[in-house]
């Protein structure tokens, strides 16, 4: 499970070393939006540096958010960070299948070149224009590396919201009814393609908790199993926001166990607290506790 991923600039040394000792999942080296242009190649050392330096002692993921691929900075990017302590790379503004493909066979490339696991560094693609959203399963049917390695490469997909109500023209309000055809169709996408559940866009009015809450809430029960973070205030709120309760958790151990025993009896259909239990209600609670097991 991951639940929260914060962002940290990538030219400011100080913000990165603090992200990786707050209580996010996975920590995100930025080179996109937080950069100005004239600082982009300068900040991938330190950006390389930190991610090698925390790996040993970090309990989080590391990941790096490159350029995007119109842009000239992001092969360059790629090839000057990839390296020890690199846990994933997430790619910005995805509008085709052929994106996936480029940006996989260069990560391949690079793991190769510098003794790396092949497969190991993870992609997350963002989503955040008509045309990437036009074409999203089309994309995640691309997923990339699975033949070389035995797994595949984008194991979740991301959603920019800003850049996306930006592209469209949109002015969402604060429950944000606006952008819910986009986050229901990622959702549906991932699951086609038989990736993870999606992540969401970042909550920016930093002054409304009260808000983030509602948004973590709506994200959770639409399918989102975590959001992209840009202050440390929101990483416990977030961590809070996607876990699952105790009651919950409580629940599908109970509805597993009744069933696994109703089952060993022939019994394919039952009842517990009082609904009726068959198989998509266990695969669900199967899900659940499954990435409880992984996430510890």
């Amino acid at each position: 499970m991951i639940r929260s991923l914060l962002f940290a600039p990538g030219n400011q040394p100080r913000r990165m070393e603090k992200a990786f000792t707050l209580e996010a999942d996975a920590v995100i080296l930025d080179l996109e939006d937080s950069v100005a242009p004239a600082e982009k190649e300068t900040a991938r050392r330190p950006v390389a540096e930190a991610l090698a330096k925390s790996a040993a002692v970090r309990r989080c993921r590391g990941y790096v958010r490159v350029n995007a691929m119109g842009t000239p900075y992001c092969f360059r990017d790629l090839a000057e960070v990839m390296g020890p302590g690199v846990d994933g790379v997430v790619l910005p503004k995805v509008e085709s299948a052929a994106d996936l493909h480029a940006i996989d066979w260069l990560i391949a490339n690079l793991e190769r070149e510098r003794c790396l696991a092949v497969g190991a560094i993870d992609l997350i693609p963002i989503i955040e224009s008509a045309a990437g959203l036009t074409r999203v399963e089309r994309i995640l049917q691309a997923r990339g590396l699975k033949p070389y390695s035995g797994t595949w490469r984008v194991r979740r997909v991301a959603f920019g919201a800003a850049d996306y109500g930006h592209d469209l023209g949109l002015s969402p309000s604060r429950d944000e009814p606006e952008l819910a055809h986009a986050r229901e169709r990622l959702v549906l996408a991932s699951r086609a393609a038989d990736i993870e559940a999606p992540l969401d866009s970042p909550w920016f009015d930093l002054k409304d908790a009260e808000g983030l809450a509602r948004a973590v809430e709506r994200s959770r029960r639409a399918g989102f199993q975590g959001r992209l973070c840009i202050h440390p205030d929101q990483v416990a709120q977030v961590n809070a926001g996607y876990a699952p309760t105790a009651d919950e958790i409580a629940r599908a151990e109970r509805i597993v166990a009744a069933f696994r025993a109703a089952e060993a009896k022939g019994v394919a259909a039952i009842q517990v607290d009082g609904q009726m239990i068959d198989y998509p209600i266990v695969r669900q609670a199967e899900r659940l506790l499954a990435a409880l097991k992984g996430a510890g």
